[in-house]
C-alpha cells in the first residue's frame, strides 16, 4: 500500500471534508456562514458549479483534503486545503496542493487563486514554496482573507517536477518492500 494516495472526493468524504476542516477553522477563527455552507454542502458549493474536491490518505486512512472552486473556465479558487492534525508533517498538504493543481489544469485552468490570512503563517509560507505569489485583496470576498495569493498552473513549476519525482521514488521504494 502506497504510504500517501490522492483520490477523488465522493458523498463518503463529506464527514472528513467538514471535520479537517473545521478543525482549522475554529482553531483560528470563527466559522462564517460560508463555511458553514461549503463544509456540510460540499457538492453544492463546489461540485455543482464545476470545481473539484480530491481527498488524501495515509496508509488507507482519509487524512486530508483540498478544493477547487471554478471562479470562471481559467480561474479556480485553491480552498478548503485541511489535514487532519494527526497527520501533520508527513506531505500530505504539499502532495494535494500538487495534486490540485494537476486537476486544475486537466479542467481548463490557467490561474488557481487562493485566500488566507496572516494568521495561518505556516500555510502561507507552503503556498510560497509552491510557488503562489502575492496580490492584493479585492473588499468583500471573505471577511477574515487578509492575504490573497495566484499561481499560474499551465506548466508545471520546478517545485512540482522536484516532488513528484521524489513522491514517486517513494511509492517505487514501498512498492518493492511490499
Amino acid at each position: 500500500m502506497k504510504a500517501v494516495e490522492i483520490i477523488e472526493y465522493t458523498a463518503a468524504h463529506q464527514p472528513y471534508f467538514e471535520k479537517f476542516n473545521r478543525q482549522w477553522i475554529e482553531e483560528l477563527f470563527v466559522m462564517e456562514p460560508v463555511d458553514e455552507f461549503v463544509l456540510t454542502n460540499p457538492d453544492k458549493a463546489i461540485l455543482d458549479g464545476g470545481g473539484a474536491i480530491l481527498m488524501a490518505s495515509y496508509e488507507g486512512v482519509i487524512a486530508g483534503t483540498v478544493a477547487l472552486r471554478k471562479v470562471d473556465d481559467a480561474v479556480y479558487e485553491f480552498t478548503k486545503m485541511a489535514v487532519d492534525k494527526n497527520f501533520r508533517r508527513k506531505g500530505l498538504a504539499e502532495a494535494l496542493s500538487y495534486a490540485s493543481f494537476e486537476k486544475a489544469r486537466t479542467l481548463g485552468a490557467h490561474t488557481v487563486i487562493l485566500y488566507s490570512n496572516t494568521k495561518n503563517a505556516a500555510a502561507i509560507k507552503l503556498y510560497e514554496k509552491l510557488g503562489f505569489s502575492h496580490v492584493e485583496v479585492e473588499k468583500g470576498v471573505y471577511e477574515r482573507a487578509n492575504v490573497k495569493m495566484i499561481i499560474d498552473v499551465r506548466r508545471m513549476t520546478e517545485q512540482e517536477k522536484e516532488f513528484r519525482t521524489s513522491f514517486n521514488k517513494q511509492i517505487e521504494q514501498e512498492t518493492i518492500s511490499e
